[in-house]
């Protein structure tokens, strides 16, 4: 495992290249779609108890902004004190170590609420949010905060659950880090992104849409690693795997996998 934990998505960069590397942009993966399949509103959870008047009032007060693939949305040197809600595209939330390795935190699809807004107990000031493909972002500020979500208990009741809900995930994901192989890992990692993706108009499993390199950002490890791990479940019939999309093909296998500890 020593060769797996803690690595980033791309290693040290080379001399001049950004950490995070958007000039050496990986193969772009398919894009979500129609993006009025909902607004930024009527999708995410925080505003689910709220009327189809008032979500259409406060539609007209939320502005949005289109990020290219590879644009930062966010950084630390240009901090953004703003709550974002994530209409169309794909997001990656990622950190810098001292060594200038990139540590992916997550991948955000649409529907995600993400930003630097102490209000809501929202801390991105340690990480950086970039467009991994073309992106429709919503952008709450401060004053809008305030007045249309800390106000409504609705909505107040619902940030609370999903500070918790965050900080499970990380608890628990750090333990996997800690205890859990990377076989596990990946298995695990695998599921929960199968469970996050949106199902095939024809009925068919959803097809997770990320790379080799983005997803060994997320368990921690080698790009080289990863591409071993994943080229072994496939080759046991447990995913299929095309350019940027991977099928998973048995769950009760890959949920066996997940469970073990060594």
């Amino acid at each position: 495992m020593k060769d797996e934990c803690a690595v980033g998505l791309a290693g040290t960069p080379a001399a001049g290249e950004r950490p995070w590397s958007p000039q050496k942009r990986e193969v772009d993966v398919l894009t979500t779609g129609d993006p009025e399949a909902f607004t930024c509103l009527n999708d995410v959870d925080l505003f689910a108890d709220l009327s189809v008047a008032e979500l259409e009032s406060m539609q007209l007060m939320v502005p949005e902004r289109r990020f290219r693939a590879g644009e930062l949305v966010f950084s630390q040197s240009e901090p953004v004190t703003s709550l974002f809600i994530l209409r169309s595209g794909r997001v990656r939330i990622f950190r810098i170590t001292e060594d200038g390795k990139a540590l992916t935190m997550a991948i955000l699809e649409p529907g995600a609420v993400f930003g630097e807004m102490l209000l809501v107990g929202q801390r991105m000031y340690d990480n950086y949010a970039e467009a991994i493909e073309e992106s429709v972002i919503c952008q709450l500020t401060v004053d809008d905060v305030e007045r249309h979500l800390i106000a409504d208990a609705r909505i107040a009741v619902r940030i609370s659950r999903l500070l918790g809900e965050q900080v499970a995930r990380l608890e628990e994901r750090l333990t996997d880090l800690a205890l859990r192989p990377l076989s596990a890992r990946t298995a695990k990692t695998l599921l929960t992104l199968a469970d996050a993706s949106r199902p095939s108009m024809l009925g068919q499993a959803p097809a997770i849409r990320i790379t080799h390199e983005q997803l060994a950002g997320l368990l921690g490890a080698t790009r080289e690693a990863t591409s071993k791990t994943m080229a072994e479940f496939a080759a046991e019939g447990l995913i299929r795997q095309s350019r940027g999309r991977i099928t998973v093909r048995d769950r009760n296998r890959l949920g066996t996998i997940a469970r073990r500890s060594s």
